[in-house]
Order: structure tokens, then C-alpha cells, then sequence
């Protein structure tokens, strides 16, 4: 079937037509996991990759992202509790998020047209090389505040996770590195395994990440450390994700190569003028709204999560990352599987549809989960609740939804736009996605503090309409 997307398009170049994205490709089918290798091109330029071994490429930078992700992860389940630590509302909490995100936004599209300009393995190098620096900074917040105080203190948590936002950023030059070495009809799969690569990030990084802000890690590190460095439950997975940072850096800087790609045009612009071209642009508008949309709407659980299960469950930072990790498994097996093998007999339209409906019912049913069936014993372990049960099952609709509307968009991008131009088309949508986790996080902790269960509401509304919006392209 035609729609009117059907031309790819270029961000600060000129665009040229190409093929539907949602059209059978002439390759065949997507392919994921379990399927045909999806870096091997059939013919002609596709087959260009400028790369010795397009699958040990793929694997590589996978590899990379997925050490850069495990990092980010392990400090995902102290933040909250890190933030409360200096006596402040948990407003805060929203803010320091998207202090992260509004970093992201303005340097995501920067960072990809970079790429598109001088290689995306340096981006990728020096980008992991600043985060890492940023995660050491960011573990001796609690330093600044015994010597200086609370503004001191705060001042360094959003400087520090500002400076990673900003480099986190990258994720559009690893997605446009995919792009290069992948052929259009078999990116679905090789871009569900970056999806798969942030699961897994999420697999090990908050259960490490818990583990080290346990008291017995925290006395035995600060018997260990020189008095100069911090043993605290949140200095040490800070200094942990820096060391993934680094391993990530080492790792690229062995093992990545610089694939071949069509160069950027000459045409420089600044983000504002990424974003018009976006927004002009018939086949990228629709694709940066729904980005910008789908983080509002995700922000509540991304930042009120961990509270939640604090204060209605009574769940430590530790118990809150084995949850976490829960829901990173099944981000992998959905996103690094699931979604492959539907890419290939379902539109990617479709899946997105889909995937915002069962992200919407999750999210309105989470917030009743801690009241199900308190008085009904199943006769297990103690921790073993109706309550907790119910959780799980929301979480997994979470995670379903969340892979289906994260990788669907992504595929729809890759195919929206020119070969010169992958880098930028990712920037752009990246940095919507980000302006999004700006938006939606301060408005959301705010939500948080008047009704528990707002946040989680107020996201299952907003992805009503991406929804509707999807399911209707997808049949005309």
C-alpha cells in the first residue's frame, strides 16, 4: 500500500524518493534473531559497507551500547533516593531528570549530523569518553554537599548529569552505524538488536547498581578506598557506570571501524533547522511527534517508578532494581526477538498502533497494582503477593509496549530518510524524544506529589491519540 510518507527524506540536505516504509520491501522480509543475518545485502550498493565483517560490525558496536547502557542503568535505582539524601521535594527528582533529557535534545541532533560529517566512530568514542568523566563527577555530589552544602551539592548532580545527558546523546550516531551496515529491508531486525542491547543494559545495570548500594559492598568498599574517594550507596555505582563508560571507550577503540556512507551535504544548519526540516518533511513529521509524545507520556514511570514502589510497596533502592532488571529481560527477549520476527508479516505502522495501546493500558493499570488483593494469601514466601504479582503483569505491558512503539519508530526513520542523511534523521527524532524526557518529567514528579496515581494516568491519555493516529495510516 502508498502513503503519502512514501518518499524518504533528507534533514539539511536534499531529500530523494525511495521506498514506502511500510511497504514490502524488495529484499523480503525484516530480519531479527532466529532469522537471516540482517547485515547481508542482497545486491548492488546496499552491499557497500566499507567494513571487513558487516556482522562482526553490528555485534561491535551492539556490544558498545550495550556497555555504555549497563552503565547507565546501574545508576538508575539510586537517583531517587539520592536526591531525597539532601532533604529536598522530590520535585527534584523530576528536574534532575530532565536536566539529562534537555541536555540530550539539544545535543542528539548536533551529535548525529557530527557523525554524518566525520565518522560515527570518533563521535561515539569521545562522547563515551565525556560521559564517563560526568559519572565520576556526579559521585562526588555527596562530597560537595558536606563541604559546601545543599546548593553546592545539587549544583553538581545536574551539572555532572546534564554533561551525560548530552553525550547520551550518541545513540543517534550508533543508530545511524547500524543504518550504514545494514540493507533498508533487513534494518527492523538489526535495529531491535540495539533496542535489545538497552534491555539488557537494563538487565545488569540497576541489579549491579543495587547490589552496590547494599551496606555490606558500601562498609567493604569504604575499608578499601583511599579517604580522597567517597564510599557511599550512590558514590559507588556512579564511579561504576564511569567505568563502563571507559571499558565501552576501550572496547570501540579496538574493535570499531568506520563504515563507508554516503557524506553529508555541504548544507550546515543549526538544530532549529533540523527540526523545521523534520517538521516539514511528510515522512519525518509524524515520526518526531510521536517521539516527542511517546517520552511525555513514558516519563511518569521513567521518574516516579522508584517513588511509587517506595512508598506503596516499602521497596529499598535494591528491591527497586531487581524490578528494574525484571523488566530489562523482558525489553530484550520483546525488542531483540519478538519484534524482529513481527516486522516481518506486520506494518511497522501497525506495530506502533499497537505497541501505544498496550503501553497506554499498562500504564492506567499500574497505580491500582499496590491495592489488588491485599487480604488473599497465596501461600507462598512472604514477598509474594497479589499486589506484587499484579505489578509484575503491568510491567510486562510495559515492556511489550515500550518495544513495540520504541523499534517499530525506529525502523520507520532508518526507511524515511536518504543514506546521506541517517544521522541526522536520528538526531532529530532522538532530540525530540529527549525534549519529551524535558517536558514530561518535571510535570509528571509534580503530578506525583498532588495524586499518586496522576502521572501514570496522564500517560496512558497522551498515547490514546498516537494510537488512533497509527492504526489509521496503517489502513489507509
Amino acid at each position: 500500500m502508498t502513503h503519502p510518507e512514501a518518499g524518504t527524506a533528507s534533514i539539511g540536505g536534499a531529500g530523494s524518493d525511495g521506498p514506502d516504509p511500510d511497504d514490502p520491501e524488495p529484499g523480503g522480509d525484516d530480519s531479527g534473531p532466529g532469522g537471516d543475518d540482517p547485515t547481508t545485502a542482497p545486491s548492488g550498493e546496499d552491499a557497500d559497507h566499507g567494513v571487513a565483517n558487516p556482522r562482526r560490525a553490528l555485534a561491535v558496536v551492539v556490544g558498545v551500547v550495550f556497555i555504555d547502557l549497563v552503565g547507565f542503568g546501574i545508576v538508575i535505582p539510586i537517583l531517587p533516593f539520592y536526591v531525597r539524601s539532601f532533604g529536598v521535594s522530590d520535585a527534584y527528582i523530576g528536574l534532575l531528570a530532565a536536566s539529562y533529557s534537555l541536555a540530550q535534545f539539544l545535543a542528539a541532533p548536533a551529535l548525529g549530523r557530527l557523525s554524518d560529517r566525520i565518522g560515527r566512530r570518533p563521535v561515539l568514542l569521545a562522547s563515551l569518553s565525556a560521559a564517563g568523566v560526568a559519572w565520576v563527577t556526579f559521585g562526588y555530589a555527596g562530597e560537595s554537599g558536606a563541604r559546601f552544602g545543599t546548593t553546592a551539592a545539587l549544583a553538581t548532580l545536574f551539572a555532572s548529569r546534564g554533561l551525560a545527558g548530552a553525550m547520551g546523546g550518541n545513540i543517534a550516531a550508533a543508530q545511524a552505524y547500524v543504518a550504514d551496515i545494514t540493507p533498508r529491508d533487513r534494518r527492523a531486525g538489526a535495529l531491535g538488536l540495539v533496542g535489545a542491547a538497552f534491555a539488557l543494559g537494563f538487565v545488569f545495570g540497576p541489579a549491579i547498581g543495587g547490589l552496590l548500594a547494599a551496606d555490606p559492598v558500601v562498609a567493604r568498599a569504604d575499608a578499601l578506598f583511599p579517604a580522597f574517594v567517597p564510599a557511599t550507596p550512590y558514590s559507588l555505582p556512579s564511579f561504576a557506570a564511569a567505568g563502563m563508560s571507559f571499558l565501552a571507550v576501550g572496547v570501540g577503540a579496538l574493535l570499531l571501524e568506520e563504515p563507508n556512507r554516503d557524506r553529508s551535504r555541504d548544507r550546515r544548519t543549526t538544530a532549529v533547522g533540523q527540526f523545521r526540516d523534520a517538521l516539514a518533511s511528510p515522512a519525518l513529521r509524524p515520526l518526531t511527534v510521536a517521539y516527542f509524545v511517546v517520552a511525555v507520556a513514558f516519563a511518569g514511570v521513567q521518574v516516579m517508578f522508584i517513588p511509587y514502589v517506595a512508598d506503596r510497596f516499602g521497596y529499598d533502592a535494591t528491591a527497586a532494581a531487581f524490578l528494574l532488571t525484571y523488566v530489562g529481560v523482558l525489553g530484550a527477549v520483546n525488542q531483540g526477538v519478538l519484534v524482529g520476527r513481527l516486522s516481518r508479516i506486520v506494518p511497522s505502522r501497525t506495530l506502533v498502533a499497537a505497541g501505544a495501546g498496550v503501553l497506554a493500558c499498562a500504564l492506567a493499570v499500574l497505580p491500582a497494582t499496590a491495592g489488588v488483593g491485599r487480604r488473599i494469601d497465596l501461600g507462598g514466601p512472604a514477598w509474594l503477593t497479589v499486589p506484587l504479582v499484579a505489578l509484575l503483569v503491568a510491567l510486562a505491558g510495559l515492556s511489550l509496549g515500550n518495544a513495540l512503539v520504541n523499534v517499530s519508530l525506529a525502523t520507520l526513520v532508518s526507511t524515511s530518510a536518504d543514506d546521506a542523511g541517517q544521522g541526522a534523521a536520528f538526531g532529530v527524532t532522538q532530540g525530540a524524544a529527549s525534549l519529551g524526557r524535558t517536558v514530561g518529567p518535571p510535570v509528571m514528579a509534580v503530578l506525583y506529589t498532588v495524586a499518586v496515581a496522576s502521572p501514570f494516568l496522564a500517560g496512558a491519555a497522551l498515547l490514546v491519540p498516537v494510537a488512533v493516529a497509527f492504526g489509521r495510516r496503517a489502513v489507509e
